[in-house]
């Protein structure tokens, strides 16, 4: 028999590859085996003689389950290809012998959080024997591994000293585990053999917290090439320049036009404005510049908080004192009275609507505000006009004690009458009998 390679495969991870048998049709005679790995298992297999084919899904794992399928010329397909599925794949034939190198890729965004700690795994279970990994931050190697030598190795020293004491290489996997992340390493990470090439984006995203029908800039800096900004889990492009001393295009129709006549992007910053934001505009903003530079933003958007308002306190008011009442429909918020800049009375409710009185013994030359805090809306008076003197008694009041007074007033003229008519008509009767007496006498 002959040995023999054929050129190296390469496929993305989670999509097929087909790895060709190199026949165009097979005869009566042929038999083609798929073997894997430094075991070289069996993993398809071809006989013609007995007219038999066959997959073997569950050995190794079971990590070629539901993924094998060979076609009629004997070529392997491989669907939904993990970095696992990388390796050298022998192919067998009555006459020959031939290996063909498969080599899978993948790129993955981690969010991180400051100081926590994050395992990156190339997603292999295991390393085989002849392989040699690399692990790489912004192209510098961290950390490698030489499974031949049996060689397992952290570069401490590169970078300034960044990842001292950082750095942790597990020897079965070859998974690289950092610790007390910090933001300013927001960056690309790699892992690469002769079998497969995985990036991974690591980053501290910048929260942004904007009220609805306000503005918002978001700048990632420029750096004089293109720039792309992104929105949404779906990566949708809604802004961007081609290159340098290209104009800044803004991409308003996409997403249903819910960024119409709400974008700016500036030529020379690539700072990002969205102006009359609303809460369909919340999400995440993606930043992406020449190779490898992302920066990612998460903006949320709250609504509009309600004004307080402040009206005559009617039932708490005298002729000395003006006492004023102020009122807002919030939930779970503290309304707070306020004498220039002293706090004078607060109250804090979970109720949706909330009311807090002040009775204004001195009301010369002092500023008084309410004030909404957990929402920082405040409502500033004039107190002079809210506490001007009654012109009647229903100036003051309010609508209710107004009403209960008509109403107090129109019983009294019905009694009124009703005993005006009693004491005409008791006379009348009196002078009646009267002229009776008179009468018979």
């Amino acid at each position: 028999s002959s040995g023999g390679s054929q050129q190296q495969e390469k496929v993305y991870a989670g999509d097929s590859v087909t790895l060709s048998s190199g026949f165009t049709e097979l005869k009566d005679e042929d038999l083609i085996r798929w073997r894997f790995g430094d075991e070289e298992k069996l993993i398809a297999e071809i006989d013609m003689k007995t007219n038999r084919c066959s997959v073997f899904e569950n050995v190794l794992d079971g990590r070629f389950r539901d993924r094998l399928e060979l076609d009629q010329t004997g070529s392997l397909t491989i669907r939904n290809t993990t970095i696992n599925h990388g390796g050298l794949y022998l192919l067998q034939t009555r006459d020959r012998n031939h290996t063909v190198p498969l080599r899978v890729e993948g790129r993955w965004s981690v969010e991180m959080k400051r100081r926590d700690s994050v395992a990156l795994s190339s997603g292999r279970t295991e390393i085989m024997k002849d392989e040699k990994i690399l692990w790489r931050y912004e192209r510098e190697t961290i950390a490698e591994i030489d499974k031949e030598r049996n060689l397992f190795t952290v570069h401490e020293d590169v970078l300034d000293m960044s990842f001292r004491n950082r750095l942790k290489l597990d020897d079965q996997t070859g998974t690289l585990t950092i610790t007390d992340f910090r933001s300013e390493y927001s960056g690309w990470f790699s892992v690469s053999s002769e079998y497969f090439d995985v990036d991974f984006y690591l980053f501290v995203p910048e929260e942004r917290s904007v009220m609805e029908g306000e503005s918002v800039s978001l700048s990632c800096g420029r750096d004089g090439g293109g720039i792309q900004w992104r929105f949404g889990d779906e990566g949708t492009l809604i802004a961007g320049i081609e290159g340098s001393g290209s104009s800044a295009d803004a991409f308003e129709d996409v997403l249903d036009s819910r960024f119409r006549d709400r974008l700016k992007l500036d030529n020379k910053t690539g700072t990002l404005t969205i102006s009359n934001i609303r809460a369909e505009h919340a999400g995440e903003y993606k930043c992406y510049q020449g190779f490898g530079s992302l920066t990612v933003f998460r903006v949320s958007v709250y609504a509009r908080p309600p004004v307080p308002v402040v009206t005559r306190d009617c039932s708490s008011s005298s002729e000395q004192i003006c006492s004023l009442l102020c009122s807002v429909n919030a939930s779970a918020a503290t309304l707070s009275w306020f004498r220039g800049n002293t706090l004078i009375s607060s109250i804090n409710e979970s109720e949706l609507s909330i009311a807090l009185s002040l009775p204004l013994e001195d009301q010369e030359n002092i500023s008084y505000s309410c004030e909404l805090h957990s929402m920082v809306q405040t409502q500033h008076l004039n107190v002079s006009q809210l506490c001007e003197p009654c012109a009647d008694p229903g100036h003051c009041c309010g609508p209710t004690e107004v009403m209960i007074r008509l109403v107090l007033a129109a019983l009294v003229g019905v009694a009124t009458v009703l005993l005006v008519v009693y004491v005409v008509r008791s006379r009348q009767a009196e002078r009646g009998r009267t002229r009776v007496r008179d009468s018979q006498t």
